[in-house]
């Protein structure tokens, strides 16, 4: 009978049971010494990784609770272990030299607090119990984004430890209107999460509807922003993120000095900034960091990259299906010619192309570098070889993808790029099916959704929708620096006007 109710068990592994710790409340120490060891190890499974190690301590003994990968060895001899045995005094508060010293009377955050890199120390004869922090620091060194380079400007990034995140952008600040909120997320992994703004220019209101949904958030685990980005975002089942990520503290800066809030995570090198606009993802750093006409051209560059990745496709398949009249006459019979021989629709012929693109695409990204880069020129290269003289695909077709692709490469945001190149398959279909009527349709669905969405309670289309000509001097172009002598609207700032005058020379020199 036992063998039955073993396999009709909703249990995989019998009728075993475990048992289940959740580490809740307050938990008092207990008066022995063997008593507070053996509760701390039981919550933690007797695990292998942790580690007892006894000292004496002015005749009483000590026992030091570590988690041998989360703690620097040389930090805990060096702090902790040789002070403590050298010592004369009586008082351990004044014997340890850890930095971040605790004095806590509860064992639940004692283990808490050992899980994230602390050594926990237990003194005969004392309820007491101390926490000194000794993490192990190691961690890769601060390099450029690979995805956010720049010709001018910092080269430097951030990485996948939290406080040297945060010590760069106090570097690029150095106010104390700058805050930083911490928060752990995450019911079982407790990941630790920042917040930054700025006291002085970030609306409350933005700050507390951050704090809300942050707190809001019940998840066993926080993985990465990209779990935080979906769990605060206005609207989920949009394309178009409402976040922006960013692996640059001069970047962060910008958005925290217009009022913004930016939410930093452990183990992972990225902020998200909040709110956001649509045309705060075509912005770079180089278009400040280079003249304003220069900046101003590439701009515009990037946003009419916008449009061709997003109907070039659409709008090739629906002339040659349906208007091929609004071609001049040569390039008419020049296309008609290409496509005799191909035996596939327009629409066919498009998606094999565009789904060619993306596999090589998402090839080189899997692949190792060297590997990469080389498949993504030499399969480019011969595949569009190859399908052209198959006679699958026509010349005019590999070049609309071509140029398609290109102006996709010319986002600087990864989120806006993917969104762009998924709404481009169904515009596709829709001018298959209905020339340019449908594209027409298509792009007015487009603007409305647009128009209906926001990001914090931020239209996303603005300074364009609702219109706002103050605002208009960095969204299209980039005006002169002096002539931002007000903050963009879009994150409502406490303090609008910008504090300078940045041209005063010139009514000095006007005056002698």
């Amino acid at each position: 009978m036992s063998f039955f109710k073993s396999i009709f068990s909703n249990n995989r592994y019998g009728n075993h049971k475990s048992k289940k710790n959740t580490l809740k409340g307050e938990k008092k120490p207990f008066k022995s010494l063997e008593d507070n060891i053996r509760y701390i190890k039981e919550a933690v499974y007797n695990t292998d990784d942790l580690k007892e190690r006894e000292v004496d301590f002015c005749n009483r003994k000590a026992i030091l609770l570590y988690m041998e990968p989360m703690c620097s060895h040389q930090k805990l001899y060096d702090y902790l272990i040789d002070p403590i045995q050298r010592t004369i005094k009586e008082d351990l508060e004044e014997v340890i030299l850890s930095p971040e010293l605790e004095i806590a009377e509860d064992l639940n955050h004692a283990i808490f607090k050992l899980l994230d890199g602390s050594c926990v120390i237990l003194l005969e004869r004392e309820k007491r119990i101390y926490i000194a922090n000794v993490p192990n620091t190691d961690k890769r060194g601060i390099e450029e984004p690979d995805n956010e380079r720049v010709v001018r400007g910092p080269h430097y990034g951030y990485v996948e430890d939290l406080s040297t995140n945060l010590r760069l952008l106090r570097k690029q600040i150095q106010n104390p209107n700058l805050v930083i909120r911490y928060y752990k997320l995450g019911k079982i992994t407790r990941n630790k999460i920042a917040v930054a703004y700025m006291h002085n220019l970030a609306n409350p209101e933005l700050v507390d509807k951050v704090d809300q949904r942050l707190r809001s958030i019940s998840s066993d685990t926080i993985l990465s922003p990209g779990f935080l980005q979906e769990y605060i975002e206005d609207h989920p089942f949009s394309p178009f993120p409402q976040v922006l990520n960013t692996e640059r503290p001069d970047r962060t800066m910008a958005a925290l000095m217009e009022g913004k809030v930016a939410i930093f995570s452990e183990a992972d090198p990225t902020a998200l900034i909040v709110p956001v606009t649509l045309f705060t993802f075509y912005q770079t750093p180089d278009d400040y960091h280079s003249r304003w006409i220069v900046g101003s051209f590439v701009r515009l560059i990037r946003l009419s990259a916008f449009l061709i990745s997003f109907i070039l496709p659409a709008a090739y398949i629906a002339i040659v299906s349906y208007h091929p009249e609004v071609l001049p006459v040569d390039l008419a019979y020049n296309i008609q010619g290409t496509l005799q021989n191909i035996p596939f629709p327009p629409l066919l012929e498009a998606l094999l192309m565009e789904l060619t693109v993306e596999l090589i695409r998402e090839a080189g990204i899997r692949l190792p570098s060297p590997v990469g880069q080389t498949i993504g020129i030499v399969g480019g290269l011969v595949i569009g070889d190859a399908v052209v003289h198959a006679g699958y695909v026509s010349y005019t077709m590999v070049l609309v993808v071509a140029v398609t692709a290109i102006s996709s490469f010319l986002v600087p945001s990864n989120d806006m790029s993917t969104s762009i190149r998924v709404l481009r398959f169904p515009l596709m279909f829709v001018a298959s099916v209905f020339g340019a009527i449908g594209i027409l349709f298509g792009v007015m669905f487009l603007l409305i959704h647009l128009a209906k969405l926001d990001s914090f309670g931020t239209p996303y289309m603005a300074p364009a929708m609702p219109f706002r000509l103050r605002d208009m001097k960095d969204t299209f172009v980039r005006l002169p620096i002096w002539k931002f002598n007000e903050r963009p609207q879009e994150a409502h700032p406490q303090i609008l006007r910008q504090e300078w005058n940045s041209r005063e020379w010139e009514n000095n020199e006007e005056q002698h």
